[in-house]
C-alpha cells in the first residue's frame, strides 16, 4: 500500500501540480472546495510548509542601506536635466530598512517557494489587466501573514468541513479552511 493517495491521476507530475496548485489556492485564499481525499493529501502539505514559516518567521535582521531613488515632479514623471549633451535622470540617495534573512530562514523561504505557485493578483473589473496586476510574494505572505496568527499553536492549522456529494458523480465534498 503507497503513502500517498492517486487522486484519479495516472502520473506522479500530474499529481504533484494538481497537489500544489490546491495547496496555494489554499493558502491564497484561506478556503477551499474539493473532494475528501484531494483535502486529506492538502492537509498534510499545507500543514508542513505552515509550520516551516512558524518556525522561521522571525528568523531575520534589519539593515539599513543607501538607496538611489530617481527625482520625480507633481506629474509623478522622473526629472532629467542635461549634462555634457545628454539626459540624465537625477536620483536622490535616500536610507532604506530592508529584512536580511538568516540562513535557515532561507531556506524555508527557498521550501516553500518551491512548493507553492506565483500568484498574481489580477484586478476585479478585469479593466487594465495587464498593467493593475500584482504578483503576490507567498513566502512573504506566509512568514507575515500567516506564521503570526498560529505561532502559539501546536498544529492543527487547517478545518475540513464535509458539505454533502457532487452532483455529477456523487463524490464527497468538503472546505478545507485555515483555522
Amino acid at each position: 500500500m503507497p503513502g500517498y493517495r492517486k487522486l484519479g491521476r495516472s502520473t506522479s507530475s500530474q499529481r504533484k501540480a494538481m497537489l500544489r496548485n490546491l495547496t496555494t489556492n489554499l493558502l491564497y485564499h484561506g478556503k477551499i472546495t474539493t473532494t475528501v481525499s484531494r483535502a486529506k493529501e492538502i492537509r498534510r502539505m499545507t500543514e508542513k510548509l505552515i509550520t516551516l514559516a512558524v518556525k522561521e518567521h522571525e528568523n531575520f535582521t534589519e539593515e539599513t542601506v543607501k538607496a538611489k531613488v530617481p527625482q520625480k515632479d507633481h506629474t509623478g514623471r522622473r526629472v532629467k536635466t542635461v549634462v555634457d549633451g545628454k539626459k540624465v535622470t537625477m536620483y536622490d540617495t535616500i536610507d532604506k530598512t530592508i529584512k536580511k534573512d538568516s540562513p535557515s530562514r532561507l531556506n524555508a523561504r527557498r521550501k516553500i517557494l518551491s512548493t507553492l505557485y506565483p500568484v498574481t493578483n489580477v484586478p476585479a473589473d478585469g479593466r487594465k489587466k495587464r498593467s493593475l496586476s500584482k504578483k503576490i510574494d507567498m513566502a512573504a505572505k506566509m512568514f507575515d501573514e500567516i506564521a503570526p496568527k498560529y505561532t502559539d499553536r501546536p498544529g492543527g492549522y487547517t478545518r475540513i468541513t464535509r458539505i454533502g456529494v457532487r452532483k455529477g458523480d456523487a463524490a464527497e465534498m468538503v472546505v478545507i479552511e485555515l483555522v
